[in-house]
């Protein structure tokens, strides 16, 4: 099914003014975000909006690394019971409001509060904010938390400006106010998002463009066709087998990076009706689904062989990667046999599979595959926004649903695994593997760390409450105009010091 930007989008664009690149700069997105309300949003979508509208304490550099950005130093306490942030002065927020001390405390306990907060269980260790100086505040924590300066890596760190987000209520993603380098325009859903650049902004100098309007366009074709006929500047997630055709047009430009993301199928495992099916019920027909995949024929047909298979939270070859337990190959004899001692032979299971066609293919393969195995697959097409919220009610038995990945292990495991984490959709519990996670985030020593993980993921790669297919390379097309874009390991798209040739 084509969603309505895909149809109209070629009208739609003509509608924009056709002015120079460096008045508008216009990206395509693959979905419509959800909110943008940094403490609620879930979607990777989302996340590239937010990270033009809202400065973080911290971010990262292109090799992954942990930089100052509304912080400018952070010390851990010696118990690890503490961190201190030191502040940038003359920061102001979108309204006008000054960024302190005061207005880091009311994040905090803004996510740790709020009704709906996705960031709660990624700061849960922080016991209190304490304000020490305008330009100081210290985290106390409930426990050593070794991820926690990683967390303000992303939303958890996106800072809000108190007096508009108490004004606001559980309206403020309706005109969402910040200290980002772009301030909020407006917002048509499933159309446009529009974004101006504020002048008052502490690093303006990087940023060139006076607005960005970004554009839902769900089908990768579209995006490509729009930009290479000049109606778009930049685009996200570049279908794989479309990059030689960008090759060969000297009007556009690309990037790529391996990512920390993953995607996989989620599995409802203990959330509400949804739960009630065979395949939460006993973890060999799990087993016996992964076996009769072939990750690296799925690669090779829908991405062209550019992705990185996996079976783990972690990609190959990065510091995490458990290597005595890599990817399974194909077995369909042995998921029979599984299927069999099972007593299901024939079993079924309804996975839900947003509208895009960059995951369509990889849902038809996993189907056609499990189906010489005897288990059918009813794949059932949804809108990316819409699936995220069934997913969290319960309302499935399985999802083809990604992560965009974090810089510290943490952020792929407890997030969504943990038990009663917010992103834990398919309620996965195991206190044993909870332990386990809980251990990591309390040192510091890398060796430690990584011997508790490859712990954990055995006792994940047993549980397979998500079956890990892949790892995406994010891949950007661009105008041969535009300069200055870097790939980021967590895929998001940054603008400074983007611009236009000439």
């Amino acid at each position: 099914m084509t969603s309505r930007p895909s149809i109209f989008v070629l009208a739609l664009l003509a509608l924009l003014p056709a002015t120079a690149a460096a008045q508008n700069l216009r990206i395509a997105l693959q979905d419509d975000p959800d909110t943008l309300d940094p403490a609620k949003n879930w979607t990777f979508v989302g996340r590239h909006v937010l990270s033009s509208l809202c400065d973080k304490l911290v971010d990262i550099d292109p090799e992954g690394r942990i930089v100052p950005q509304l912080a400018t130093e952070w010390t851990t306490a010696e118990d690890g019971l503490s961190v201190t942030f030191k502040l940038r002065s003359g920061v102001t927020f979108h309204d006008g409001e000054a960024f302190d001390a005061a207005a880091v405390k009311f994040n905090v306990e803004r996510e740790l509060t709020l009704p709906g907060s996705r960031r709660k269980s990624e700061i849960a260790a922080v016991a209190s904010a304490e304000i020490v100086d305008p330009l100081t505040v210290r985290l106390r924590l409930k426990a050593p938390f070794a991820p926690l300066v990683a967390q303000f890596t992303d939303r958890a760190g996106m800072m809000v400006a108190p007096k508009a987000a108490a004004e606001a209520g559980d309206k403020f993603d309706q005109h969402p106010v910040c200290a980002g380098p772009y301030k909020f325009v407006e917002r048509v859903p499933q159309d446009r998002i529009v974004l101006e650049m504020y002048p008052g902004y502490w690093n303006a100098a990087r940023y060139h463009f006076a607005r960005v309007t970004f554009l839902p366009i769900s089908d990768a074709s579209v995006r490509f066709a729009n930009l290479r006929a000049g109606q778009l500047d930049l685009i996200e997630r570049l279908a794989p087998s479309d990059l030689e055709a960008l090759k060969a047009d000297k009007s556009l430009a690309w990037a790529a990076v391996t990512g920390l993301a993953y995607q996989g199928i989620t599995f409802n495992v203990g959330n509400g009706d949804g739960a009630k099916n065979p395949f939460a019920k006993d973890k060999r027909l799990r087993q016996a689904l992964e076996l009769s995949l072939d990750r690296k024929a799925i690669d090779e047909v829908a991405f062209n062989g550019l992705f990185a298979v996996g079976n783990q939270p972690f990609p190959p070859g990065t510091p995490y990667y458990v290597a005595d337990r890599p990817v399974p190959g194909r077995d369909v004899a042995k998921a029979k046999a599984l299927l069999a001692e099972a007593g299901m032979p024939h079993p079924h299971l309804t996975l839900l599979v947003p509208t895009n066609n960059e995951l369509r293919p990889v849902a038809q393969l996993v189907q056609d595959m499990a189906k010489e195995a005897g288990i059918d697959i009813e794949l059932q097409s949804i809108e990316l926004i819409t699936m995220l919220a069934e997913a969290r009610q319960g309302k499935f038995e399985a999802d083809l649903i990604g992560w965009s990945g974090r810089v510290d292990p943490d952020g792929n495991t407890s997030l969504l695994l943990a038990c009663g984490a917010a992103g834990n959709d398919g309620h996965y519990c195991n206190p044993a593997f909870d332990k386990l996670l809980e251990a990591a985030r309390e040192t510091t020593d890398e060796a430690r760390r990584k011997t508790l993980y490859a712990e954990a993921v055995r006792i994940l790669l047993d549980d397979r409450p998500i079956i890990y297919l892949y790892h995406q390379k994010w891949l950007y097309g661009m105008s041969a105009r535009i300069t200055g874009f870097t790939a980021y390991p967590d895929g998001l798209m940054r603008l400074g010091g983007v611009a236009e040739k000439g």
